[in-house]
């Protein structure tokens, strides 16, 4: 079997692969991911105990036990680009060995659920709610350096082009589905559900504008009244699409959940968002183990 490049995938001296400053032995096959770092440890303060922690960059992984289940916690930071670090790396740790850098005869598939914050796009989405995406539309481009022919919804994205008049000199979107076994796992008649939209920046790539003029003013209300059939964009944030689309592609499981802490449709914000994240953390920890 042919060896990976040393230049394709870095391993530390330490035998922890590049960016994460990860050993193989160091990560759980349950793993949550969360943007902030300092997140990490808002969820592992619920760990019977912590076995591992580390912290490279912007990327901080704990590793430990939740009623007697192994679980990981790692803050990705902002962004696609970010995301493709991450999701590469956690790949290589399960399914690269790591002494031989050939790829493993069985695959390992990993389950992985985002815990996020997130602004509602609709007005009957409230603040302080629990927001399951069932799908992701990336605007970012990232994922298209791959080959995602097999794995987009293609009628969903042709529809988004067509409803939102989307320039396509700005790439194609593409729509991702998230895993069926953990939307089912995680579902609950009280949590909304709806497509996520996944920019490649906070400001021009939402909408933002301060001084500089953006390609689509009206960028903002085409997205919010997006639909197709009993789908519509309920969120815009910077990484489900791209979580959602490395795992179809390296056959994982993944999921992200948000904490609606703002509702941009009637202008209110969370009195307590700290309230909110800490109601989807428990939730998350607790359907995990089951």
């Amino acid at each position: 079997m042919e060896k990976i490049k040393e230049s394709e995938l870095i391993i530390n001296p330490d035998g922890s692969v590049y960016h994460l400053n990860v050993r193989p032995q160091d990560i759980a096959n349950d793993i949550i991911f969360v943007g902030d770092q300092f997140r990490v440890e808002a969820i592992t303060k619920y760990f019977d105990s912590i076995e591992f922690s580390t912290q490279k960059r912007e990327f901080k992984t704990q590793t430990g036990t939740y009623k007697g289940k192994k679980i990981s916690v790692i803050s990705t930071g902002i962004g696609p680009d970010n995301i493709d670090i991450v999701m590469n790396e956690l790949d290589a740790l399960v399914n690269v060995d790591f002494e031989t850098r050939t790829i493993k005869s069985e695959l390992t598939h990993l389950n992985i659920v985002r815990v996020g914050t997130s602004g509602s796009l609709q007005a009957d989405i409230p603040v302080d709610s629990i927001l399951m995406s069932t799908h992701g539309i990336g605007t970012d481009n990232m994922l298209r350096s791959y080959a995602i022919d097999g794995i987009t919804e293609t009628e969903i994205e042709n529809a988004f082009i067509e409803q939102t008049n989307w320039d396509m000199t700005k790439g194609r979107p593409y729509i991702i589905e998230a895993s069926s076994k953990l939307i089912e796992k995680f579902a609950s008649s009280e949590m909304h559900q709806g497509i996520t939209v996944t920019a490649g920046g906070f400001y021009g790539a939402q909408g933002r504008v301060i001084r500089i003029p953006i390609q689509d003013a009206e960028l903002n209300s085409k997205i919010d009244s997006f639909k197709f059939n009993s789908l519509r964009a309920t969120n815009l944030e910077m990484e489900t699409a791209a979580i959602y689309g490395l795992s179809k592609l390296l056959s994982h499981h993944s999921l992200s959940l948000n904490a609606i802490i703002a509702n941009r449709a009637n202008g209110t914000f969370s009195e307590d968002p700290y309230a909110a994240v800490e109601k989807l953390i428990q939730y998350t920890l607790e359907k995990i183990t089951q």
